[in-house]
């Protein structure tokens, strides 16, 4: 064995040395980690997961700007290393590494904006599927509808933020230079789709909200109107129906799989 170790060992100090960023004493003489040799490595790893933060948080970089969001970055990237083979989910905890770390924020309201950056992007890469149409809701038979399951689309997610953050989330997603007045404390559920090619998103009342939590589960029609009935709605089945009409135009449904 050479004085070096063997492959196997000399790989995982590489690797150790690129997630801690720090140079190999003793390994690569006269290569250090600011110019040239195994200090590419350790500055190119850590700018492709920056870059990658700022491709999943487009919206939260321009309410922060450069500066705040390069120094995050480097605080997240130290913290939470990256444990995906696709770079493109690199962030799925930068939310809750915030929640834990505000010193980041100017504001505690951008940790919903966060939310809302990487729902929009989960949403975009999230399996297709075709929504149900209103000629398929037509077909379903009145005996069948108490058993009947509704499909979700793939895409479908469901945010409970704290902040109502969509007006921000709106204008610097259009123009990055926008302004905005400070957001209100509202504690709310946020949907968030994709039901063709662009995603979509609205607020939903907390009934509804529990609703569609029951249908991602696999609750029948008449799981649904009993949780509605239980909410004191004095029409549970016409609340119900109301919802499915609306989601239907919405594309929030999926049609059924093919058997």
């Amino acid at each position: 064995m050479s004085a070096t170790g063997t492959l196997v060992e000399l790989q995982q100090r590489c690797q150790q040395a690129i997630l801690d960023g720090n140079a190999l004493p003793g390994l690569f003489a006269g290569e250090g980690s600011g110019n040239g040799g195994f200090g590419i490595y350790l500055q190119a790893y850590r700018a492709r997961l920056a870059s990658a933060l700022q491709d999943n948080y487009p919206v939260l970089l321009r309410a922060i700007g450069d500066d705040a969001f390069a120094a995050l970055a480097n605080a997240y990237i130290t913290r939470r290393p990256s444990r995906f083979r696709s770079i493109r989910w690199f962030g799925d905890c930068l939310a809750d590494f915030l929640t834990c770390s505000p010193e980041h924020l100017p504001h505690p309201s951008l940790v919903d904006l966060a939310r809302m950056d990487w729902a929009m992007r989960a949403a975009f890469d999230a399996a297709d599927a075709q929504p149900l149409g209103a000629s398929e809701l037509a077909a379903l038979h009145a005996q069948d509808w108490p058993q009947h399951r509704f499909r979700l689309l793939p895409s479908l997610q469901l945010l409970r933020l704290d902040w109502q953050v969509e007006p921000i989330w709106k204008a610097l997603d259009a123009d990055p230079l926008a302004g905005s007045d400070e957001p209100l404390f509202l504690p709310h559920v946020l949907l968030v789709w994709r039901p063709q090619l662009e995603c979509r998103w609205r607020s939903a009342a907390p009934l509804e909200a529990s609703v569609l939590e029951a249908l991602s589960t696999g609750a029948s029609f008449a799981a649904c109107c009993d949780l509605i009935a239980d909410s004191g709605d004095a029409e549970p089945a016409a609340t119900a129906a109301g919802f499915v009409l609306r989601w239907i135009a919405d594309g929030l449904l999926a049609r059924e799989s093919p058997r």
